[in-house]
């Protein structure tokens, strides 16, 4: 069996908790932020949830999913809520599609610290695109992940055609 490994997320998840430079959830911080402006990586907001760019991205255009209520568990969200966002993955998939031309995608959730969530407080899903032969040597040699698109190009890209998918 292959095994995708990326021992660089570990000093991430590990340390967020510790950097923190707000006592605010950062996803409940970006449910205020202004989509228009560049420093902001959200890339569409609807009215219960939101989809962003994740910083620290597996590859390019990984989106994550996140509801604007602030709860750790799926349970929690209601069946308006759970519906919104599974509305929201097929609209990021699909515009996905139309910017990136993926071969398949990863989606789902990690729920709770031990699943690897990196903030376990606020549940949210990933949707990261994959290609044939999406992996390489550089994060095995060099600790280094390849990310060959400036997310504020990713996010102009992904408005225009969640735009386009919504006509």
């Amino acid at each position: 069996m292959d095994k995708l490994w990326s021992p660089w997320r570990s000093s991430y998840i590990e340390s967020f908790n510790q950097e923190k430079k707000s006592n605010e959830c950062i996803f409940c911080e970006a449910v205020k932020e202004n989509i228009e402006l560049n420093n902001s990586l959200k890339v569409f907001q609807d009215e219960l949830g939101y989809v962003i760019l994740n910083l620290y991205p597996y590859n390019s255009g990984h989106l994550m999913v996140v509801p604007h209520q602030h709860v750790s568990h799926l349970s929690d969200l209601s069946k308006e809520e759970i519906s919104e966002m599974m509305g929201l993955v097929n609209l990021s998939i699909k515009a996905l599609e139309i910017v990136m031309k993926p071969h398949g995608f990863n989606f789902g959730a990690n729920i709770g610290k031990a699943a690897g969530a990196g903030i376990e407080d606020h549940i949210h899903f990933h949707i990261v695109p994959r290609w044939n032969g999406d992996t390489n040597f550089m994060p095995t040699l060099g600790e280094v992940k390849v990310i060959s698109q400036d997310l504020v190009e990713t996010k102009k890209n992904l408005r225009k055609a969640f735009l386009e998918v919504l006509k």
